[in-house]
């Protein structure tokens, strides 16, 4: 079964900073709390369940989109190993690789995407699951699928922790288990980057146009 996101409306405002705990050091380059880490780990569990139910004891390859979406493919694989220990049983096998897959410069998607970190060549015949944080223009994600689907996979699906809604979206692409829909901000934490930074913050947050100054790479 499809998991469809979580919609964040537009006109959402977020939840105040001071409602929640942030590192002091970020505090001056946040908007806003868009969703709490609580909220995001509770939803991941649902998707964790679903993949648990589709493959139905079919072995799995995972890839792992470094580096934003290892907290991500992290907290899937936790509660996975959770089912497996209270699901009578049944278990789900699974093997994993974790690959970059680099568009970002700053806050901007470049045109130009690089894949490293596996022979492709050894997904042939394989039930492949791509972990993702982000999905924005859908460039990075819709290269990497082609690129998969001349290995002859057996199978190939993505789960995406986020969709942007975006005027830049230039792919009609969507994913197998999404997390949520989100308004086209700049989002960070939970390891979702700028220029490396904000990784460390447990909540996904909208960065302001300080931060953005603030931690600019010249």
């Amino acid at each position: 079964m499809a998991t469809d996101p979580i919609i964040i409306q537009d006109d959402h405002a977020g939840y105040s900073l001071d409602k929640f705990v942030v590192p002091p050091h970020y505090e001056d380059s946040l908007e806003s709390v868009l969703i709490p880490n609580g909220i995001i780990r509770d939803r991941i569990e649902r998707i964790a369940m679903d993949i648990h139910q589709d493959y139905a004891g079919k072995p799995i390859h995972f890839l792992c989109v470094l580096k934003g979406a290892h907290q991500f493919f992290g907290d899937v694989e936790f509660f996975m190993k959770r089912l497996h220990r209270y699901n009578g049983g049944q278990s789900q096998p699974y093997s994993e690789d974790f690959i970059k897959a680099s568009s970002y410069d700053g806050d901007q998607s470049k045109g130009d995407v690089k894949i490293t970190g596996i022979d492709l060549a050894e997904l042939k015949g394989e039930q492949v699951l791509i972990i993702e944080d982000i999905i924005d223009t859908g460039k990075t994600m819709d290269k990497l699928l082609k690129k998969i689907r001349t290995m002859d996979p057996a199978s190939l699906k993505v789960a995406s922790l986020l969709l942007k809604r975006t005027e830049k979206r230039e792919v009609d692409l969507h994913a197998d288990y999404a997390g949520f829909e989100i308004p086209d901000h700049f989002v960070v934490g939970y390891c979702l980057d700028y220029n490396q930074n904000f990784r460390d913050l447990d909540h996904i947050c909208v960065i302001n146009d300080k931060g953005k100054e603030k931690y600019k790479i010249y």
